[in-house]
């Protein structure tokens, strides 16, 4: 029953998905070249700099800006840019993530120390890995549709691919996998902490068995989602430069060339808050998916291990 990590998955992250994109589209514009406080503007389309006019961004833009920007020049359908892509690519993403980080777990327990911190480590890198070479296509190209600043005639997802792959070829695709890869840290923080407060509740439950019921209640999983969006907080926080560059290296144009050029170049140019720039909107859009999405992986998982008469559950919580 290793499956049943894979099986959960599917399910979960499309309820967040519809209510989350919004918030999404906005912080990817807030972390673009084009929402930077500098003379000129640089063009979304790669032909170098323009100055601000009519249909251009304000030089800079806190949040509710960037949302008025969006409907008034690309309209209210811009907010939903990238639903395609997001609805393909985010079932198997997390399916592939949690199928691989359990799997990964089962196998590190056997050569290391089982259930320490270094083997979440070695388990979150694994799945995180996993899930980021196989996904980055589609991310990209979610990406490319939401910094698309057309509002006659939006770019279609199969003209995105078409011109992607044409300027850049099969590699194209792959842009931003270095920001991808450093990413990885931030979901080992995330599930190293995650891990090491659910084994406290799981601990403190099973030394205080007056409170608990055998069997788990909404109790359980209000637990988990306050340990997932906790876990999510610290972990973002530590790791969120690499969103900012991975976001610019999408972005077309040739200005950003590499992780730690743009890193760089962002922090010369924008300080550190232009590294940072976005983090409230972000906080505030993963951190109830992520509280939702662990609560739901844990609900799930258990009924099912229930329903085969699976020992699945125990041996992983």
């Amino acid at each position: 029953m290793h499956q049943l990590p894979l099986i959960a998955q599917d399910p979960l992250q499309q309820s967040t998905t519809c209510r989350t994109l919004n918030t999404d589209n906005q912080r990817r514009r807030l972390w673009t070249s084009s929402c930077v406080l500098r003379p000129q503007v640089v063009a979304l389309s790669g032909y170098g700099p323009t100055r601000p006019g009519p249909s251009s961004p304000p030089p800079t833009m806190s949040l509710v800006q960037c949302l008025r920007y969006i409907i008034t020049h690309e309209g209210p359908m811009a907010l939903f840019k990238g639903l395609g892509p997001n609805l393909v690519g985010v079932a198997p993403s997390r399916a592939i993530y949690f199928c691989t980080y359990s799997k990964a777990k089962q196998l590190w327990n056997n050569v290391l120390p089982p259930d320490t911190p270094v083997v979440h480590i070695f388990s979150a890198f694994c799945a995180g890995f996993m899930s980021s070479s196989l996904t980055n296509p589609i991310w990209f190209v979610k990406t490319r549709l939401q910094l698309d600043l057309n509002k006659n005639g939006q770019m279609t997802v199969k003209e995105c691919v078409r011109r992607i792959y044409t300027k850049s070829g099969i590699l194209g695709f792959y842009k931003g996998i270095t920001a991808s890869y450093m990413g990885i840290s931030e979901t080992i923080v995330h599930f190293v902490i995650y891990e090491a407060v659910k084994a406290r509740l799981v601990e403190y439950r099973l030394n205080n068995p007056q409170k608990y019921k055998e069997t788990k209640s909404w109790r359980d999983f209000v637990e988990f989602m306050i340990a997932g969006g906790m876990s999510k907080t610290i972990a973002s926080c530590i790791a969120y430069p690499h969103e900012v560059a991975r976001t610019r290296l999408r972005e077309e144009g040739n200005r950003y060339t590499g992780f730690w050029q743009t890193l760089g170049l962002v922090a010369k140019e924008e300080g550190i808050r232009g590294v940072y720039r976005g983090l409230g909107i972000q906080l505030l859009r993963q951190i109830p998916n992520t509280a939702i999405m662990m609560a739901t992986y844990e609900a799930v998982v258990y009924i099912l291990s229930i329903k085969f008469n699976s020992e699945y559950y125990d041996k992983h919580t």
